[in-house]
């Protein structure tokens, strides 16, 4: 059976291996992914293929190896959304090259659409992330002191 989902005009175009609708359809999931504060159960197996197929990320073993390295810590979160900040040159954190935005050839230029859309759904979440995985590692770092001060006999002092 053919999905009956109505074309969204977003401007992409058909890619070698990720047809428009598919490239609508992570899309929309990223941005659900993001507006919701990066949950598990909103980070998608297209999503993360696409991320480590055509973002230059690695694929971290599997979709949870990747998750786990990304968004356990709130340090590595936000190290994950700054390749999506073009203030910081978008720069893929995993290899330090920008050529996943940029293009540079015609297999990796054919993403270009959706990777830039990528970049401007992330400016709108961005700020509110940022500040949610400070608070998370903050509270982390914490408990692990805390944890080391009554491993050597010392009482927390904060």
């Amino acid at each position: 059976m053919v999905d009956q989902m109505p074309m969204l005009d977003m401007g992409m175009k058909d890619a070698e291996f990720m047809t428009a609708r598919e490239k609508e359809k992570v899309l929309k999931q990223w941005e659900t992914f993001l507006k919701n504060g990066c949950r598990r159960d909103l980070f998608t197996k297209p999503l993360y293929h696409h991320l480590t197929r055509h973002c230059s990320f690695i694929a971290h073993y599997d979709i949870q190896g990747f998750y786990l390295t990304y968004f356990e810590n709130g340090d590595d979160a936000i190290r994950f959304l700054s390749q999506f900040d073009r203030s910081k040159g978008c720069r893929s954190v995993e290899y330090g090259w920008d050529d996943w935005l940029q293009g540079g050839n015609d297999a990796i230029s054919q993403y270009y659409d959706i990777n830039h859309a990528m970049v401007d759904i992330a400016d709108k979440f961005r700020p509110e992330l940022i500040n949610k995985f400070r608070a998370k590692q903050k509270d982390k770092d914490l408990a692990a002191a805390r944890r080391l001060r009554q491993k050597h006999g010392l009482k927390p002092e904060f």
